[in-house]
């Protein structure tokens, strides 16, 4: 049998520190199993799987692929807690593949048999067993039997003792072939000492008296599953790196809906000489509140969350003076994973204010997914209670698929419709919009069918009742659709000046294609054609019900921040145009108008010859910057623009953009060519000829502090017809202060009782 430690803890009401949550609750715990048999024999290994092939291993079918894997494999997430360079890893081909993995006879002469293990929990498909005279005798799976997860290792040990000296084999398994249809094996060994003992359901009491409780993180510590109870319900449940001891560091939970109320937080296993519960306590101001906005990798202009992790912008609707960002948010990790609705909003497009959590996972591991929100100013769907007009919104559901909820109270709480699921599909990403010349309300959604990739369009009156119309294929993950005039002025909206206009569907890549739309079939008239040309752009949405018809979009910058308490930012706000070039019409990126809010100081420069040799900016000294200028190339074969440590190449002779590996055609007008450059401590977004290239690139954090900028013509002579570079102010100046206000109060908060 597999020896466990398990005990189920209570405490006191009360604790003798003010400022610790949990006292020396280990200390007091119950020990359930054996006392360990000490030995000094050393460990045998059995697998490391760091050659390029399995060696005497057994493969059979395609899962386990040619060898072990380096980490994550095609469309998979990142793959962590393996050791060494290399594992077994059955995602080859997706989780489509099968197969099995056989070791040749080894020799159980240790009392213990341990691994790492991850993937699906799929007992006898997806699997690790023991095989002794042909019976499997142990058996062992992943941790993953539903949508979210993540792909970590952790270890797991059988006790063999009572086969010891006997042969057997290992036989790893991959049968499955659905969600999760995989599994992933590392380090296998044989010892004397059992792993570090666990106690599981740890759970302590409490009384809810500051605004704040702060959880300490410890990167790539194994996940623990935690839960919050408030009078007995469970409120909050989710997975986190729960620091043992010095944790790298903190995420907090907000209790401010459960002022006064008694509680209780319970672990699911903890090592027996864990600290972590005499680290957690109760603040009104989160710890690292004082130093917030403030950190070293800190994007300056563009949005962050204060804690944790943030991927896709979701419900992205303006609404009595805000703009609502929605996003994909871990609030308990650095990593992706407990996929919450974190909320952000803001009065002008460029200073942003974090709000509470919007929407919380229904049940553990029922994550809300991406989706989208707009104003039911007609309220069709019936959901208004109030002077307010109604928000409503649509997100994935992981274990039910497409939801809707709506707000009375401009976004900041949310109520699930009765009805939910309204779609029930293989898919993701609901995008409502309104169709003005139907008067229906319709949903882009990704759709995954019969092997395929598509977008699904439905329709319906009320938000409530969906129908099905058609699908287009070739589009992946996280729609959007929107109207157009082509060659309009800025700001003119779809009806303005006579424009013709077209309809853009796009996806998560920001690839799209042109044509029209009727409310039930997109008709393309395009080709797929290219979006951004960079490489840290993905899932953008537009906004909805903007009060001046611009088209706005924000997307995922995809910028890691290596050492810091958050994760990821957002792009900043570009304004969309359809415009004829001579590739014909195609979709244009520009900063919004609201980017000179942040202008500090601006440098002008001269029109200049600008010779080989010549750097007018060489006497430059800038950190958060946009750079603009137009040039005309004239005899120079390159014009290397230097900015934040990145050289931004145009080469004449091949008439295209540059920038680190990324290459895109860019055609002079009138044989001039303008460059506008916004430099952030961990991005660069570079936009060609007014938007007709967008190419947003990552700034390494080596890179950050970099403050020298540099303008070289090469091969010849440049002209350069305007050169400006504008210093920029950071947008959390205001924040920055108030949270160290607010974090003054923080010493003298209660604990958690």
């Amino acid at each position: 049998m597999n020896r466990s430690r398990r005990a189920r803890c209570s405490a006191p009401s009360r604790l003798v520190s003010p400022r610790v949550v949990l006292s020396a609750l280990l200390a007091a715990s119950v020990w359930c199993g054996s006392a360990a048999e000490p030995s000094g024999r050393p460990d045998i290994l059995i697998a490391d799987f760091e050659r390029a092939d399995y060696g005497d291993w057994t493969a059979t079918g395609e899962a386990f692929g040619p060898g072990p894997a380096r980490g994550a494999l095609p469309d998979q997430m990142a793959v962590e807690g393996y050791l060494g360079e290399r594992l077994v890893n059955s995602f080859f081909k997706g989780d489509g593949t099968t197969g099995t993995l056989t070791s040749p006879p080894l020799r159980l002469d240790r009392r213990y048999l341990q691994f790492l293990m991850g993937g699906g929990m799929h007992p006898g498909q997806a699997c690790m067993n023991l095989v002794l005279d042909g019976q499997v005798v142990r058996s062992a799976t992943g941790p993953n039997d539903r949508p979210g997860g993540s792909e970590r290792l952790d270890w797991q040990q059988w006790d063999v003792g009572e086969f010891g000296g006997l042969e057997a084999r290992l036989r790893i398994v991959d049968s499955a072939t659905g969600g999760w249809g995989h599994i992933n094996v590392d380090h296998i060994r044989l010892s004397d000492r059992p792993l570090p003992g666990l106690l599981t359901n740890v759970a302590r009491a409490f009384t809810v008296e500051a605004r704040y409780l702060n959880l300490p993180v410890k990167q790539r510590a194994p996940k623990r599953r935690v839960r919050m109870e408030i009078e007995s319900r469970v409120v909050r449940e989710f997975e986190i790196e729960l620091a043992d001891a010095a944790p790298d560091f903190w995420v907090f939970l907000d209790l401010g809906p459960f002022e006064g109320r008694r509680g209780a937080l319970v672990v699911d296993r903890l090592p027996e000489d864990s600290k972590a519960l005499d680290l957690i306590d109760q603040t009104d101001a989160f710890r690292g509140a004082d130093g917030l906005y403030g950190e070293p990798l800190r994007p300056q202009f563009h949005f962050s969350s204060r804690r944790g992790w943030n991927n896709d912008p979701n419900g992205l609707v303006y609404y009595g003076g805000e703009y609502h960002l929605f996003y994909q948010h871990n609030p308990y990790g650095w990593d992706w994973g407990n996929m919450h609705w974190g909320h952000a909003v803001s009065a002008d497009l460029v200073h942003w204010r974090e709000l509470p959590i919007a929407l919380y996972p229904v049940a553990y591991g029922d994550w809300a997914f991406s989706g989208s929100a707009v104003v039911d100013a007609r309220n069709t769907g019936g959901f208004k209670t109030g002077g307010e007009e109604v928000l409503v919104a649509a997100y994935t559901s992981t274990g039910r698929g497409e939801c809707i909820v709506s707000s009375n109270d401009r976004g900041r709480s949310w109520t699930e419709y009765a009805g939910n699921p309204v779609v029930k599909h293989e898919g993701r990403d609901p995008r409502l919009f309104w169709h003005a010349p139907t008067g229906r309300w319709c949903m882009a959604v990704y759709d995954e069918f019969q092997g395929g990739r598509w977008i699904a369009f439905y329709s319906s009156p009320d938000l409530k009742a969906w129908t099905f119309h058609s699908r287009i294929e070739g589009f992946f993950e996280c729609p959007d659709i929107f109207e157009l005039p082509v060659d309009a002025q800025a700001g003119q909206g779809t009806d303005a000046g006579g424009a013709f206009s077209k309809w853009v569907l796009t996806a998560a890549s920001s690839a799209y294609r042109l044509g029209q739309f009727d409310g039930r079939v997109f008709t393309p008239e395009t080709p797929m054609l290219p979006g951004h040309r960079g490489e840290s752009f993905y899932a953008a949405q537009t906004y909805s019900d903007m009060p001046d018809g611009r088209r706005v979009q924000i997307g995922w910058g995809q910028m890691a921040t290596p050492g810091m308490p958050f994760n990821q930012m957002m792009t900043f706000p570009c304004e969309l145009s359809l415009r004829t070039t001579g590739e014909g019409v195609r979709l244009c990126w520009q900063p919004v108008r609201e980017l000179e809010r942040l202008r500090a100081r601006t440098h002008t420069f001269d029109p200049r010859a600008l010779e080989p040799g010549d750097n007018p900016l060489a006497n430059l000294s800038v950190g958060l910057h946009e750079t603009r200028i137009e040039v005309n190339p004239d005899s120079a074969s390159t014009l290397r623009l230097s900015v934040g440590g990145i050289d931004v190449i145009y080469d004449a002779g091949a008439r295209e953009l540059i920038c680190k590996k990324h290459r895109a055609p860019l055609r002079p007008r009138d044989g001039r060519v303008s460059l506008r450059v916004l430099v952030d401590r961990t991005s660069i977004e570079i936009f060609g000829n007014e938007g007709e290239v967008y190419m947003p690139v990552y700034r390494p954090p080596e890179l950050s502090g970099t403050r020298s900028v540099g303008l070289r013509a090469e091969g010849g002579v440049a002209r350069v017809l305007s050169l400006e570079v504008n210093e920029l102010k950071s947008i959390w100046l205001q924040a920055q202060e108030g949270a160290a206000g607010s974090a003054a109060a923080a010493a003298s908060s209660p604990a958690m009782r």
